[in-house]
């Protein structure tokens, strides 16, 4: 078997699996392969029912008496069983499984394990997994992973699927040199491979994701070192040296600029002046006023008789960018145009020609931004917001899109200075770590599940007031592996326990993007009062009238996350509060949580979140959710990303011929993961 053959070649991978996995993105065996899981699960032992806890997942070990019955009439094929223990009653259901009919015998003793349930005195499991009890004690002394999957795709498929191709590759090739395994301590590729899919032991999974974590960060370091030699002989094609209006700007602007968001402007003006072309980072916390400092920039371009463009990592804040730079340019004869992938051929291709025949001064998009389609006149200035959402090829590409054009990027993530210049090695940074004197701090607490109630009395005391909240939950979908707060079930909690008059909707990343873009429109026109969400909204969305943010099974994520999170209230002149639900207790997660609660300083979270973080819990999901690397955390993995930055210090002169081509078919995979 070799990496590059065809999924469709395994064993149990048929016509309808094969397109199911295509839609994962899983074509090659090597897709598969380093489809990493994305959490794991530990089974406790089985317990009997009178000792079974509810509300949690529960494995307990109980002996049939009788056959499973049938429920008859339905469409879906539905089977029961009810179990006596004590004085306890379970009630197990299954849907589409008519097989476990004739496979579960009365006499016989199995283990049941799923979310158990009490209402009304009862206990209830539903779609409970069936193990015979010494393949179950075989799974109690192992680690299992769990993956992110599909419509289709179970993760019994994805087991049975890695588990064939471990078991028919010899050995995975090795691209690290020796000195470097040897230096950092690091397990060989095959070894971390075979133990990040199935762990023997948390240590175990701990050496494998710290070797996957350096492979992630070495090869982003080099690309980077890559692109800063690139910057560093790129000459400025696009001298500006007036900057009038921009003061004129300034001086017309509602409110004044912060001593930091003048520092960054005027460094940005040296830059658009220089000998090189700019490659410059605007580093500010949540609601520092970043925008504004970008719009000065656009504004100066544009005047310059130069083309300008902005790219945002997803179509609603695009949209958001749009309506607040047509307000901004309304009296200034700045034309504005948005391209985005979800607009109709023919807005597209009216939107190329203005911006092909520069009736357009500022364009504003999405990725859509780096069609072979979009020509540009004078390609000056090129702004990328929320920057770490873009790979390395991919802002690259959108800069070739010019000829050698100013780069600026735009980071609401705090992150540490020592991490920030290994991150950002290829641009010169300028912090704005001043808030505006206007915005309120946001009023935190942090409670344990028993304050839900309390929490959706306050959410309808505010939308009664006319604001809107938020709520965040870890989870898409109920899954029946892992125990945490889904948007799903979440949304039809609220809206059972909140007057009917309050609307209640859902948004979460498998949407369309025209269905977000729906959903998001109508909360900003408070059409919708609360919001159930993942973390889809945790860039940039900006609803002033938002005043509450609930935030459930916070433990679960990162603070750096969690306080970009907040960020999305607190944008109006009206108090704001966030809530962090926590529903684990862990002094750890205290500790964490805590710091969120007393400092709305995103610098400090993130230096605080990096000292606390240790080895990171190893079974939880990822915490920053930040750069979108698969295996490494930039916080949790802090000391492995600046053993990474080192040695790529060391290499980006020598490359090896493996290294090379790891590095060549990193960025290649980058390009191609371009939305076009």
């Amino acid at each position: 078997m070799k990496l590059t053959d065809p999924a469709r070649t395994l064993k149990g991978v048929g016509a309808k699996n094969e397109t199911y996995l295509d839609h994962m993105g899983i074509h090659t065996i090597r897709d598969l392969i380093f489809r990493f899981p994305r959490t794991y699960i530990t089974y406790g032992p089985a317990v009997d029912l009178m000792e079974a806890e509810p509300d949690s997942v529960q494995a307990i070990q109980v002996m049939l008496k009788r056959s499973l019955s049938q429920i008859p009439g339905g469409r879906v094929p539905k089977l029961t069983v009810t179990i006596q223990s004590g004085n306890r009653t379970l009630q197990c259901l299954w849907f589409h499984m008519p097989y476990l009919k004739r496979s579960l015998h009365p006499g016989m003793t199995y283990v049941f394990y799923g979310k158990l349930r009490e209402e009304k005195g009862k206990y209830l499991m539903d779609q409970p997994a069936v193990f015979e009890p010494e393949k179950y004690r075989e799974l109690c002394r192992s680690i299992q992973p769990v993956y992110s999957l599909t419509e289709g795709v179970g993760n019994r498929l994805m087991v049975r699927l890695v588990r064939q191709v471990l078991d028919s590759v010899e050995r995975f090739d090795d691209f690290l040199p020796e000195d470097i395994l040897r230096s950092g301590s690091l397990w060989d590729l095959d070894r971390a491979i075979r133990q990040i899919h199935f762990p023997l032991s948390a240590d175990h999974l701990r050496q494998a994701r710290k070797r996957l974590a350096f492979d992630e960060f070495f090869l982003f370091a080099l690309a980077i070192r890559r692109m800063k030699k690139s910057n560093e002989q790129t000459a400025n094609h696009f001298p500006i040296f007036h900057f009038t209006d921009a003061d004129r700007f300034i001086e017309e602007l509602p409110f004044q600029l912060t001593g930091a968001q003048l520092r960054a402007w005027e460094e940005i003006r040296e830059d658009l002046k220089g000998d090189r072309a700019m490659n410059r980072l605007i580093q500010g916390d949540v609601g520092s006023g970043k925008t504004v400092i970008a719009q000065l920039a656009l504004l100066t371009a544009a005047r310059e008789g130069y083309q300008g463009c902005l790219m945002a990592p997803t179509e609603v804040l695009a949209r958001q960018h749009y309506r607040s730079f047509v307000r901004a340019f309304d009296a200034w004869d700045i034309r504005c145009v948005l391209l985005t992938g979800s607009m109709t051929a023919r807005e597209k291709k009216e939107a190329y020609d203005m911006i092909e025949n520069h009736r357009a001064d500022i364009v504003i998009g999405t990725h859509a931004l780096i069609q072979e389609k979009v020509r540009f006149d004078q390609l000056a200035l090129v702004v990328t917001d929320e920057q770490h959402r873009f790979g390395v090829s991919q802002r690259e590409s959108l800069a070739t899109k010019g000829a050698a054009p100013h780069v600026l990027v735009m980071s609401a993530t705090p992150i540490p200075r020592t991490l920030a210049l290994i991150l950002y090695g290829d641009l010169d940074i300028s912090v704005i770590d001043e808030i505006p004197a206007s915005r309120r701090p946001i009023k935190n607490c942090v409670v344990d599940t028993g304050y839900r109630p309390a929490a959706y009395r306050f959410i309808k005391k505010q939308v009664e007031m006319g604001r809107q909240a938020y709520v965040i939950c870890p989870m898409v979908e109920k899954s029946e592996l892992i125990d945490l707060e889904n948007v799903a079930d979440y949304t039809e909690k609220l809206r059972s326990v909140l007057p009917s008059a309050i609307r209640v909707e859902m948004l979460h990343g498998k949407m369309s993007g025209e269905e977000k873009r729906q959903i998001m429109e109508a909360f900003g026109r408070n059409e919708i009062q609360v919001l159930v969400s993942t973390t889809v909204i945790e860039v940039g969305i900006d609803v002033p009238n938002a005043t509450v943010m609930v935030v459930e099974n916070a433990e679960r994520f990162g603070l750096a996350q969690l306080h970009q999170l907040r960020g999305r209230v607190g944008r109006g002149p009206e108090q704001s509060y966030c809530v962090f639900i926590q529903s684990k207790r862990s002094e750890t997660a205290r500790q964490r949580l805590d710091i969120l609660n007393h400092s709305n300083d995103g610098f400090y979270i993130a230096g605080e979140d990096l000292k606390l973080r240790g080895p990171g819990d190893l079974f939880g999901l990822r915490q920053s959710g930040l750069l979108d690397f698969q295996v490494g955390d930039i916080y949790q993995d802090g000391d492995v990303l600046k053993q990474a930055g080192e040695w790529a210090a060391e290499y980006e002169d020598r490359l090896t011929d493996r290294l090379k081509a790891a590095l060549d078919s990193y960025m290649s995979k980058e390009q191609a993961s371009v939305v076009l």
